[in-house]
């Protein structure tokens, strides 16, 4: 297991993809463990941390310094960009929320209920959080494993522009 997470990580740096049956048997072998809800989350946010490496230190420094009504845009940009490199997955704005759409989340039914939608939820939050100082809640609207068609997260956009500011 270490020398496969080991492998993902130096593809991660190279901005190489991984197959999605390697993901799959790996987020199943974690989905066995007793702490795999934590697992799952820690890997989220890991996998965030990593992804924000990615963008310039000028530009990171920018969207924490200025104010939101400039800082939202460019900060939404890379969130789109971010999930769709990493989770496969689509980021629009609805409203005053953001919304993570994944057909075909990897993590899904890894674990025991939605454990391993934990994963993109929790790189969504680290990410909204190192990207603009979000402190605000992400919810999981819908779900493959409870039978909806896709997974879903929602991201309040009015709390995070209060808690950036």
């Amino acid at each position: 297991v270490y020398t496969q997470i080991k492998r993902y990580t130096d593809a991660m740096r190279r901005r190489h993809r991984i197959s999605p049956e390697e993901t799959l048997a790996l987020a199943r072998l974690v989905g066995r463990r007793p702490d795999a809800e934590e697992v799952f989350r820690e890997a989220g946010r890991f996998l965030a941390r990593e992804a924000y490496k990615t963008i310039s230190p000028t530009l990171r420094g920018m969207l924490r310094g200025l104010p939101s009504i400039v800082a939202r845009p460019l900060a939404l940009r890379r969130v789109r960009n971010l999930s769709g490199r990493y989770l496969n997955g689509q980021v629009k704005r609805v409203g005053s929320a953001l919304l993570l759409e994944i057909d075909h989340p990897i993590t899904a039914g890894a674990g025991p209920g939605s454990a391993g939608c934990l994963y993109p939820e929790s790189f969504l939050r680290e990410l909204l959080h190192l990207l603009i100082g979000s402190t605000g809640s992400v919810e999981h609207v819908r779900c493959r494993t409870r039978g909806d068609s896709r997974c879903e997260w929602r991201a309040d956009w009015t709390a995070i522009s209060r808690a950036a500011a």
